[in-house]
């Protein structure tokens, strides 16, 4: 493992160091996610999705608009199926 120190400054702000940039495939305007453990451990990786345009075709494609009474019954669906895990 290797460790390289960051310098917190008066606004709590940190310069990702280069290493850890070029490591993470990280440019100006990236965005990283910071995430901490149920033990304390924080973890820094690239975000998978940085913004919401980077999701787009994501999920698939329809092959045309959906009815909204079809979206309504998918909606009710779904809540069903959240309240009521068992009835998946």
């Amino acid at each position: 493992m290797t460790e390289i120190i960051a310098t917190v400054s008066s606004k709590g702000q940190i310069t990702i160091p280069a290493a850890v940039r070029r490591h993470l495939g990280v440019a100006p305007g990236g965005k990283v996610v910071f995430a901490i453990s149920d033990e304390g451990i924080v973890t820094m990786r690239r975000a998978a999705y940085p913004s919401i345009a980077s999701l787009r075709g994501a999920a698939g494609t329809l092959r045309g608009p959906l009815a909204w009474s079809h979206v309504r019954r998918i909606a009710r669906e779904d809540a069903l199926s959240e309240s009521h895990p068992d009835a998946r």
